[in-house]
């Protein structure tokens, strides 16, 4: 058996705006395992800027990853703690291969399930990128249009007029009509945040991802200890590899939520290790896609159905991209499906 891998430039269909800046492109890399006569395909979804392991030598430690993996080391994925997109996309291709029937080479079946059945589908939130007010109503009436019960916009950019459109989109949809998550992506100081989560309160809104920067453990553990509005994190589970230090973080905050993206945070296996951290908690969870092929959206919709949760998932459609992988997920109404 032998591992190749391959660079590929997603191209946006349109440029896509977070609080982080507006997105034109994205790199990924596409793991193939060679045994005998068949190829299985794996993502690392690096994410640049973002991933933990986002560092100048990182094609250099996939190539040599790929060239000297050992297939008969039990612990290969303890030993790249610090490579958590490397370590997806390894689970990837070795849970692929232990199916010797998987002819979908971009889609191949990792969980069977009544998912991978087609019986049953993964209800998702949908997706309000960044933009002038008049582009993201645009977008909440398509995700109406499309029956979607559960919308996540992303806030940050100018909070007064944002604050405006929230208020104007509850009184035309209660909360038990149609549930409202936003996504600061730590766009807001401490002092504002605490203003921000009171005004959202006030909306009725679901929660809050990441209102303030990642690394401000002490002033994220008040505002989760004091918030009218649940928080949920996200940037702040980045770079925390270790399953000691993923407990430890989750004790000091106390969060009411966290948000799992695979490929961000050591694939199948560190995410089980922070939803079993959060479980002791009494804290949820959901589990985002982090803008990956339909290879790695694959990969992440099967796992997650297998979890059970109850909430909308935060998992995109691969829909974004000019230059995309096929796929076998399709959205219906607000679920997703593999078909």
């Amino acid at each position: 058996m032998r591992i190749h891998h391959k660079s590929l430039l997603l191209q946006f269909k349109s440029p896509s705006g977070t609080s982080r800046g507006v997105l034109t492109e994205k790199i990924t890399y596409i793991l193939n395992l060679q045994k005998e006569q068949q190829s299985f395909l794996g993502e690392t979804g690096f994410f640049k800027g973002l991933s933990h392991d986002d560092r100048p030598n990182y094609e250099e430690k996939l190539n040599e990853v790929c060239t000297y993996f050992d297939f008969n080391d039990p612990i290969w994925w303890e030993k790249l703690r610090d490579y958590p997109s490397i370590q997806f996309g390894l689970e990837q291709i070795l849970k692929a291969a232990e199916n010797p029937h998987n002819d979908q080479a971009f889609s191949p079946i990792l969980f069977p399930s009544e998912f991978t059945q087609k019986q049953k589908g993964i209800p998702i939130n949908g997706l309000i990128w960044m933009g002038n007010i008049d582009f993201m109503k645009q977008q909440i009436n398509e995700k109406i249009q499309q029956k979607f019960r559960c919308i996540k916009l992303k806030i940050g950019v100018n909070w007064s007029e944002e604050k405006a459109l929230l208020k104007k989109l509850r009184q035309e949809f209660p909360a038990d009509r149609l549930e409202l998550r936003v996504d600061a992506n730590g766009a807001f100081g401490f002092e504002e945040a605490k203003k921000v989560l009171e005004e959202l309160a006030l909306l009725n809104i679901h929660s809050i991802e990441q209102p303030i920067k990642a690394g401000q453990i002490q002033q994220m553990a008040e505002l989760c200890q004091n918030t009218p509005t649940p928080i949920a994190l996200d940037e702040e589970l980045i770079g925390v590899v270790e399953k000691s230090d993923k407990l430890n973080l989750l004790q000091m905050i106390q969060p009411q939520f966290i948000i799992l993206k695979p490929s961000l945070v050591g694939g199948w296996q560190g995410s089980q290790e922070w939803i079993e951290a959060a479980k002791n908690q009494q804290i949820g969870y959901w589990i985002t896609s982090a803008l990956e092929s339909n290879i790695g959206l694959n990969a992440i919709a099967q796992w997650t159905f297998t979890r059970n949760n109850p909430l909308p998932q935060g998992l995109g459609t691969g829909g974004l991209f000019v230059n995309n992988f096929d796929s076998r997920l399709k959205v219906i109404d607000d679920q997703l499906f593999f078909i």
